[in-house]
């Protein structure tokens, strides 16, 4: 699979995972969790970017970053490589410490920040380290529930304002948001990042592109062209679904049931519902007959290998894309 695009403009908002290498822990204790931060403070000042939320896992974090000079690829450098040289000095180790690149995904501030920010919050939930995520002292969660507990480098209040003027009524409503959750089951909102790069719809899309061509990055638009061409043309999934069909010679409403006669036609609909349209795990799911979101999520990731090993399926991916012109 292509590395995700770096797409990089000023005021863009950012949802970063970066991991250990072999996914090993890269927080030992709470003094490697104190150091951290400190970096993250002073690479935020170094940078002029701002923290919109964290949270440190065991072997990985989160961030939510705003970068009003368009320097993400400068600050995440910066981050990753100081916190390397102080892990390596301090546990007497050598070699790769983090897994390969950081993965980035724009957010459509308007549209995705809060459910970004909820999803992020709930991460030591949904991991099982703790009940309730203000009893998680290594996250930013309790800063946007008390100001008591705020930080002078976190920025809280973009995305509370999502939630009232107030300030006071915004961190209750956003706790209430959050925390609706602990009960129910909580979908990834980045699995429905296109191309594991943008999370928006096309109008986000659109306004991407023209910061792009505006601001004269030749070779950026071209490879932002090539990421969004999957999705020039179609108004509808069926328009998908038609050619998956036709391929397989097969009656549309076959896709939305299951059976043996069309397993792999079934999973390269999923498939290419994934890749080529801006629909939700969710919404996939709900549209092929309520498959439950989880299971677009594996079918997708599954398809990733078979189609690297089965040049049979890949050929029929092949000709349901040519037939769709994508």
């Amino acid at each position: 699979m292509a590395r995700p695009l770096r797409i990089e403009y000023p005021g863009a908002f950012y949802h970063i995972t970066s991991r250990g290498n072999e996914r090993k822990k890269i927080f030992n204790d709470d003094y490697d969790r104190i150091k951290f931060l400190e970096i993250l403070q002073k690479q935020s000042v170094k940078f002029g970017t701002w923290v919109h939320g964290y949270v440190l896992m065991p072997n990985h974090y989160h961030l939510i970053i705003e970068t009003p000079n368009a320097n993400l690829s400068a600050k995440m450098h910066g981050l990753n490589c100081s916190y390397s040289i102080y892990y390596n000095r301090r546990h007497s180790r050598i070699g790769h410490f983090l897994q390969g690149r950081y993965l980035s995904i724009i957010v459509d501030r308007d549209s995705y920040l809060m459910t970004v920010s909820r999803y992020l919050h709930l991460n030591p939930v949904r991991a099982k380290l703790v009940a309730d995520p203000l009893r998680y002292h290594w996250s930013s969660y309790s800063g946007f529930i008390d100001s008591r507990f705020a930080v002078p480098w976190v920025q809280y209040e973009n995305t509370l304002t999502l939630f009232s003027d107030d300030l006071e009524q915004a961190r209750r409503r956003y706790r209430q948001y959050v925390e609706s959750y602990l009960t129910e089951e909580l979908e990834n909102p980045l699995e429905g990042a296109y191309r594991r790069t943008v999370l928006g719809g096309e109008d986000f899309m659109a306004k991407i592109e023209k910061i792009i061509s505006e601001s004269q990055h030749d070779q950026q638009l071209n490879e932002f062209h090539g990421l969004i061409s999957g999705i020039r043309g179609i108004q509808d999934p069926s328009t998908l679904l038609k050619s998956v069909a036709e391929v397989f010679q097969i009656a549309v409403d076959r896709l939305f049931t299951r059976g043996r006669d069309n397993h792999q036609a079934r999973k390269i609909a999923i498939y290419i519902l994934k890749q080529y349209t801006t629909l939700s795990n969710r919404e996939i799911g709900a549209y092929l007959g309520g498959l439950h979101y989880s299971t677009v999520s594996k079918a997708a990731a599954l398809m990733d290998k078979e189609l690297a090993e089965n040049q049979i399926l890949m050929n029929l991916l092949s000709a349901v894309k040519s037939h769709a012109k994508i």
